[in-house]
């Protein structure tokens, strides 16, 4: 069943995801009908043939897919057409064009997060894998750096035009969202998006790859994606808010897991931990007494 659900449920959010993001060819398709040099959203005929691929993506997706699997499709289009689209912002000399990179790696993180758990773990694969509920305080988050990138746009254009801190933090979304990738693929079933209070049969002490490195390298690497998108896109608000609500998160979710871990594995994972860092700066987990 596990795997029949990794067949279903992953190769339709592949599928829909090559779909959404086939709006890159759009441009090409609609060249006749635009000035040259001309953005696809410039050109009112450009604009209905945007809508047009709209509506034909979705009705492609309820054709082929009824049910739950319309939902994971309907999801994973919406984050392939958001990756497709930023491609292009980014591929044209904007105010916006780092923000369109943004995106990219902002679409890309949640599709991927659905994928590799469809790949790892398809036991626990939900429409909750793709992460888009996370929180209220995610939400949030994220809306302010959209806000404060449009506010700072409009009036201090030439703050957003700082193209080696915007690669500096391409660096950083690049590096966090490897070494979660990483993580995840290390750790196989044993990774979950949830905090388990509870020890499975098949749960084991993942100690090698890039967890000989750090004891929570998906942590690490979220941290630093994190904190890389308000770098790349020159957010110096949102990058401190981010750099303190996300060590805060960080924190509490690292005690909470490791009193789930000694819990499940005792003198393994305390000798673990021992020799092995959190990766996450001035964070040191749980205090154990000797």
């Amino acid at each position: 069943m596990a795997g029949q659900k990794l067949v279903q449920e992953g190769r339709s959010s592949v599928v829909s995801f090559l779909l959404g993001a086939s709006v890159l060819f759009l441009p090409l398709l609609t060249s006749r009908v635009t000035e040259p040099g001309q953005t696809l959203m410039a050109a009112e005929r450009g604009r209905i043939a945007l809508v047009i691929f709209i509506a034909v993506i979705n009705a492609c997706l309820l054709l082929l897919y009824r049910d739950h699997l319309y939902q994971v499709a309907i999801r994973a289009g919406f984050l392939g057409f958001a990756f497709g689209s930023s491609l292009l912002v980014s591929s044209v000399d904007s105010p916006w064009k780092h923000f369109g990179w943004y995106v990219c790696f902002l679409s890309f993180f949640h599709y991927s997060e659905y994928l590799i758990t469809a790949i790892n773990n398809p036991k626990s694969l939900s429409l909750d894998s793709f992460l888009l509920n996370h929180s209220l305080e995610y939400k949030l988050a994220a809306v302010s750096s959209w806000v404060e990138f449009a506010i700072e746009t409009t009036m201090f254009p030439e703050m957003k035009q700082i193209t080696w801190l915007s690669l500096m933090g391409l660096m950083m979304v690049l590096f966090g969202e490897l070494l979660r990738k990483c993580a995840m693929l290390t750790a196989g079933s044993n990774f979950n998006h949830i905090v388990q209070n509870e020890k499975s049969d098949s749960h084991t002490l993942v100690t090698s790859g890039v967890y000989s490195l750090f004891r929570h390298p998906s942590y690490v690497g979220w941290f630093y994606w994190s904190i890389g998108t308000q770098v790349l896109l020159c957010n110096p608000v949102c990058l401190v808010g981010y750099t303190l609500a996300s060590w805060r998160f960080f924190r509490e979710r690292v005690e909470e897991e490791e009193y789930s871990l000694i819990n499940f594995f005792g003198e393994q994972y305390l000798e673990y931990k021992k020799n092995v860092p959190t990766g996450l700066p001035f964070i040191k987990g749980v205090k154990v007494e000797p």
